[in-house]
């Protein structure tokens, strides 16, 4: 059971290190701004990863994944100034879109180099993409250019996941609203145009497939062999008949949205479902807590969704129940 460090970044690592403990927390799973894992200096740095295991360890935490969002959805995107506040300012530079994304596919590299020397396999985060704002076919779409958007997109990110595989990391999208994948049928052509290389997975956050009417454990079923990584999230639909899933351009907090992310144990996800595939299919890694929701203390919150995801997570049946009563199945 692991915490996801992007909400909490306004903290200094070692004071976010020191509560993830107190509160019961095995890991964290870094986040590369703030201060909580600088991709940067790990690279160059001789033994700034030593000592970032260090500091978790000596409150009792581990680390499975970095995640690496701001960066990665960069690479694909329409650069515009929404970017600029999110963006490291090297990455940033002058603005400039197709040097942003030149910059932000190094950047990824180098997160796979740093990772691989932090001794994680999993980078989790965002790929960007630059058919998303044509999801509304009106003026009707070319579809031969969103076919060109999964061409650019294996085209960026395929020398990305080349250092990935030569580092022995791979990365994990979240598939979500705004990337390459965001359902069952884009993941599907975003893994065929990479040609469903090992090095390109998912990391699966079931409070994005809510609000689009989905089903998180019938994804984890269909795209077994490439859940990488799990976040905890929850979302919860409001819809009232006068409100709607598009947002309506209102911040998460606004009562007039058609929905919203709530903690863990608070909205719509079926967890059991979801944790019953995840079980079917193997999934061994962890259980990352994404805490987002505007209407509870985050750290009241980041407590009561541990407790939530602790009572609701089991193990696998190694016997068949019925076993007991003897004979052959």
């Amino acid at each position: 059971m692991t915490l996801f460090t992007g909400q909490w970044a306004d903290l200094p690592l070692v004071e976010l290190a020191a509560k993830a403990s107190q509160w019961g927390f095995d890991g964290l799973e870094l986040a590369c701004w703030g201060d909580h894992f600088e991709i940067e200096r790990a690279v160059s740095e001789p033994g700034y990863a030593d000592g970032v295991r260090a500091l978790l360890g000596d409150h009792g935490l581990q680390c499975w994944a970095l995640g690496t969002h701001l960066i990665g959805q960069a690479v694909c995107d329409a650069i515009d100034e929404r970017h600029h506040r999110v963006l490291p300012p090297e990455v940033w530079g002058d603005g400039e879109p197709e040097g942003v994304r030149r910059r932000a596919a190094e950047r990824m590299k180098d997160a796979a180099r740093a990772a691989a020397q932090f001794g994680v396999s999993v980078v989790t985060g965002f790929t960007g993409s630059a058919i998303w704002p044509k999801l509304y076919s009106f003026p009707p779409n070319d579809w031969a250019e969103i076919e060109r958007g999964y061409e650019a997109f294996a085209e960026r990110w395929g020398p990305i996941i080349d250092v990935f595989d030569a580092e022995g990391v791979r990365f994990a999208l979240e598939v979500h609203p705004t990337e390459i994948a965001y359902d069952f049928v884009t993941t599907r052509r975003a893994l065929d145009a990479i040609g469903w290389r090992e090095g390109f997975g998912i990391n699966l956050d079931p409070s994005h497939f809510i609000p689009q009417f989905l089903d998180p454990a019938k994804f984890a079923l269909e795209f077994a062999d490439r859940i990488y990584h799990v976040h905890v999230k929850d979302s919860v639909r409001m819809l009232d008949g006068r409100t709607s899933i598009l947002g309506s351009h209102l911040d998460f907090d606004d009562v007039q949205r058609g929905w919203t992310f709530v903690s863990p144990g608070h909205g719509d996800v079926d967890f059991e479902a979801l944790l019953r595939a995840l079980n079917r299919i193997g999934y061994a890694g962890p259980l990352s807590i994404e805490w987002e929701d505007s209407g509870m203390d985050r750290e009241y919150g980041a407590r009561d969704a541990l407790a939530f995801v602790r009572r609701s997570d089991f193990a696998p049946s190694d016997v068949a129940f019925d076993a007991a009563f003897g004979g052959e199945r």
